[in-house]
């Protein structure tokens, strides 16, 4: 019997809606929901493959525990039982440090990969916190907390209504963004230039992206920051400075005037490769725009100056008046953020708070690098224990960090390890344990984090499409019940990790002078909560005590969990508002320009200017129809485009003898791996790319359309030794490589470019 079902797409960050076919209990169709509040209809090819993601053959349907040194399958409760007799004791012989965790991007992007890793972590009590971000987006993070006080705090470019959108190291096209939620960004975008506004994109590729803008400047990589300097520069030197009706709340700006003096445009221009009067014209545009919003990505945070030019990105945003109004970049309000508390001074954002053991790179964001996770295994000192176990969910650092040859070895090392995934990868493949979440047509879904950053207030959410199967475990049960195992309390209901944080939620927000519900009785209001399961009434209260909540009746035309479940579709809360000084968190309660660690770090900018390549760089580069290492198993997003080659443009092709289609050896500081050649004039002379997640040749594991054509690791090419020292935040791209034919007898190294 064939029956429609309503899902969220969880396969990138655009969050669309969709509309999905079943048919005995069997996702076989997916389109997009026309009646969505948010994406009305748009759905990319991702999406469109929900079905086969959701029925991969390779998705693991039972848990996995190793047993005299080989995974079989076995029941949850004898899984959970080897968790905790695996964990527990590393703990208690040599402390919570000892106990790594990872969390992988996934996470992001499910109901309980939002919900139950911070218990996780907290209980645990674990410094040895490793994600994704820090290969990805921690710049953002760190400039975020350093100029509003608040790490999440990210301003988003308001794309409906801006008049002028600069692009700088991002490709909506294929990403369908990122740190902007924004479904049918390409759709966007189009949209901008069909009402009379300008798009320009910075890129050191011709991606599909800037091949839509209005102009295009093929930047070299890694000068970001000093490109935005010239600009932020140009602003100061000819009066265009206009900090518009958001002045009162912004502090600094004679003094990064003269912090910024050295990086004019002339002296920007040889490093950046763009004439200065170009830099010049770009800096005026920006300024002269009705409105206006710059938004760089993830090209613009893996380089040697990720935060600067993260930071940089904000302050043009500033400088030009275009912070927090309409038209420019604005804070989201999600409904599940906290109810706005009174402006006003906080406590600020802190870097450094403890350090890595080997490399004693600083925490950011309470996490460390994720390309120090393997030295932190394998390499013993004096100071502190080495990891000795490892919990990851939703992680496959073998192939998302630096030097994965190096973690895999150090993995292989643990005394012992936990994954929660669905697939036996790269990674998984080391665990002792493998606990496989259900398909996500089984599981809830509503994007916690994405709300916070999407380009129009509203919230959605859809009840699991088809019931679990016999023998599955839900997500949110998973994680509960893996809180229990590592934290001491094995065998407990998973119901009271839920109740917990219910109730210690509520009795703090009964006493915050400023709470819809002070002064009420906690246990009333539990009392009031509806839903399903834990996860859900956790779901409701967040929605009651949020920015459009009810205030637990105290506004009846609140939100609550019934009311979003009687519009199935979403809820419009309308487009993005100004709410300056509300989400700042600084000590001095006001935006702060030129903050001490940015200020200590712009000495090594003012020596890059005197930086060339003396050969070929690399950058990566996206695929619309993958989303980092996930995909590559289902062969409707494999093939045609999204392939595995190597980018280089024709003048560096016939220099060093290489024709199209013909295996290259590529070369790094941490190894060397082989490619086929795609000559195009899409990159710039210099300029080499490969795109990430491949690598699917790893004995082992369990995904058979991967291997069949698993690509190149590009992060081999990386000893995780280069990092942006402000986020921990590892350096991708504009890294040096020589690259050479397979034919060739000696390797050739690539001359000097003028």
């Amino acid at each position: 019997m064939s029956r429609t079902a309503l899902r969220i797409c969880p396969l990138c960050e655009a969050t669309c809606g969709l509309t999905l076919t079943i048919d005995d209990g069997r996702v076989t169709g997916a389109r997009g929901d026309r009646d969505d509040v948010f994406s009305k209809g748009f759905v990319c090819p991702k999406g469109a493959a929900f079905g086969a993601v959701d029925s991969d053959p390779d998705r693991l349907r039972a848990p996995l525990v190793r047993v005299d040194g080989e995974l079989r399958e076995a029941t949850w409760a004898e899984a959970f039982d080897a968790v905790a007799a695996g964990i527990r004791p590393v703990v208690e012989r040599h402390g919570p440090h000892a106990v790594g965790v990872v969390l992988g991007n996934p996470n992001v992007h499910t109901m309980a990969g939002a919900l139950y890793p911070p218990l996780l972590i907290a209980g645990l009590g674990t410094r040895s916190l490793f994600t994704a971000s820090t290969v990805d987006q921690m710049p953002k993070h760190v400039s975020s907390g350093l100029l509003f006080g608040d790490a999440n705090a990210i301003p988003v470019p308001d794309l409906d209504r801006t008049d002028h959108l600069l692009l700088i190291g991002a490709n909506p096209l294929e990403s369908n963004g990122s740190l902007c939620t924004a479904p049918d960004f390409p759709g966007r975008l189009k949209a901008l230039r069909a009402r009379g506004g300008t798009l320009t994109v910075i890129d050191p590729r011709r991606t599909r992206t800037a091949r839509l803008a209005d102009r295009h400047l093929a930047v070299r990589p890694g000068t970001d920051a000093l490109l935005l300097a010239a600009m932020a520069h140009t602003l100061f030197d000819e009066g265009l400075v206009d900090l518009g009706e958001r002045a009162p709340h912004i502090q600094g700006a004679d003094e990064l005037a003269a912090a910024l003096k050295d990086f004019t445009p002339e002296a920007v221009s040889g490093a950046c490769d763009v004439d200065a009067g170009t830099l010049r014209t770009l800096a005026r545009e920006l300024a002269a725009a009705p409105t206006a919003a710059v938004y760089g990505r993830i090209g613009s945070c893996t380089v040697p100056h990720g935060t600067l030019a993260s930071w940089l990105v904000d302050v043009l945003n500033i400088l030009t008046g275009n912070l927090d109004r309409p038209g420019g970049a604005l804070f989201p309000q999600a409904a599940t953020d906290k109810a706005p508390r009174p402006a006003g001074p906080g406590r600020g954002f802190a870097l450094g708070r403890w350090h890595s053991r080997v490399g004693r790179h600083p925490e950011a964001k309470g996490e460390l690098p994720l390309s120090a996770l393997a030295e932190e295994i394998d390499t013993p000192t004096d100071e502190g224990e080495p990891v000795r176990a490892l919990i990851a969910v939703a992680a496959n650092p073998v192939l998302s960090a630096p030097d994965g040859d190096r973690l895999d070895k150090a993995l292989g090392s643990l005394d012992f390890m936990v994954s929660v995934d669905p697939y036996l990868n790269e990674t998984s493949r080391h665990a002792d344990v493998v606990l496989p979440p259900p398909p996500p047509a089984q599981s809830p879904h509503h994007d916690f984090a994405f709300n916070t950053l999407a380009v129009r207030n509203q919230v959605r959410y859809t009840r699991p499409a088809v019931p679990l199967e016999p023998g599955r475990m839900a997500e949110t049960e998973i994680l509960a019940r893996l809180v229990l195992a590592v934290t001491g309390a094995h065998g407990a209901d998973p119901g009271a990790v839920d109740a917990m944080v219910i109730d210690r939620t509520l009795a703090k927000a009964v006493r915050e002078p400023h709470s819809p519900v002070h002064g009420r009785d906690p246990e009333d209001l539990a009392g009031l909560l509806t839903g399903e399961n834990g996860p859900e009434r956790r779901l409701d209260m967040m929605l009651r005590l949020g920015p459009y909540g009810d205030g637990f009746g105290a506004d009846p035309d609140g939100l609550t969990l019934d009311r979003l479940l009687a519009h199935p579709h979403g809820i419009d809360l309308g487009p993005l508002r100004p709410r300056l000084p509300q989400p700042l968190k600084t000590r001095s309660g006001k935006v702060e320009l030129l903050p001490d660690p940015i200020a200590a770090d712009l000495p090594r900018l003012r020596a890059a200017l005197d930086e060339r390549p003396a050969g070929l760089v690399l950058v990566g580069r996206r695929h619309l129809r993958s989303n980092n290492s996930w995909l590559h198993n289902v062969p409707a997003l494999t093939g045609g485009s999204n392939r595995c080659t190597l980018h280089l443009h024709p003048e560096d092709a016939a220099h060093l003898g290489v024709r199209d289609g013909q295996p290259v050896r590529i070369k790094g500081a941490g190894g060397a791996v082989t490619a086929p050649a795609e000559v195009t004039d899409g990159v710039r002379p210099g300029v080499v790319s490969l795109p990430h997640g491949w690598g699917h040749d790893r004995p082992g594991t369990r995904t058979r359309h991967a291997a069949a054509d698993p690509g190149a690791n590009v992060n081999q090419l990386l000893d995780g030794s280069l990092l942006d020292p402000l986020s921990g935040n590892a350096v991708l791209n504009g890294v040096p490589v020589e690259v050479a034919p397979m034919a060739a007898a000696v390797t050739k190294t690539f001359g000097a470019l003028t």
